[in-house]
């Protein structure tokens, strides 16, 4: 059985007597442990996409069968405990809250989960170790570059152990030393934790580093090799 499973996932927006089809019966299959990156232009339905698998939004039709769970059939709690032990987000930027520290930023999500709060805390100095940004823990966002505010979020997104990160264009705001970084890290964590990724971008250079290439065009998607 395959980790996720989307079966004919569509989702529709009325604005006002016109339909719009922003994911069109899009099937696809993801293992434990797989690389995956989607590409396409913007408004191609890959953010709808990625919101679905991730339970922010619900589909108009279809389904999304997590381990043999289907999300789209859960309420409110079991939903919002689907995505704080499951899933890691990472948006397009990296959306830090400049009133709280690093330690406290990557800390937040954690504050949601069934771990104690002292347990978070080791855990929050162990990633922010692991990303490279250790020293900068009582630092706040505005004292970081962007490269360093990216390892951040990323620190953020692994604090519930989440078998699976959905990452939004991970690297757009990074030049290319940073982002090279940033993407070696995704690679370790992908090999070593076996966590699976699924990031969006509209770099195909970035894309084909991952193992499977997928690409959306008005909704559609299709395999496809860069």
């Amino acid at each position: 059985m395959s980790q996720i499973e989307i079966a004919d996932i569509s989702k529709t927006y009325a604005i006002g007597d016109i339909s719009i089809n922003a994911v069109d019966n899009v099937s696809l299959k993801i293992d434990k442990g797989d690389f995956v990156s989607i590409v396409g232009h913007s408004g191609s339905g890959k953010t709808t996409l990625l919101s679905i698998i991730g339970g922010i939004i619900g589909p108009t039709s279809g389904s999304v069968v997590y381990d043999g769970m289907d999300i789209c059939s859960l309420n409110d709690d079991k939903l919002s405990e689907y995505r704080s032990e499951k899933i890691g987000f990472m948006f397009q930027f990296a959306s830090l809250l400049p009133i709280l520290t690093v330690k406290e930023n990557v800390i937040l999500p954690g504050l949601f989960s069934k771990k104690g709060l002292g347990d978070n805390i080791k855990k929050a100095e162990q990633y922010l170790d692991m990303v490279g940004i250790g020293d900068k823990a009582d630092a706040y966002p505005s004292q970081l570059s962007g490269g360093q505010q990216r390892r951040v979020a990323i620190a953020r997104a692994l604090i519930n152990n989440p078998e699976v990160i959905l990452a939004d264009e991970p690297t757009g705001d990074l030049d290319e030393e940073t982002e090279a970084e940033i993407m070696d890290l995704f690679k370790r964590l992908n090999r070593e934790k076996r966590v699976t990724f699924i990031f969006i971008t509209h770099n195909l250079d970035l894309a084909r580093q991952a193992q499977r290439q997928v690409q959306m065009k008005n909704g559609l998607l299709n395999e496809v090799l860069l």
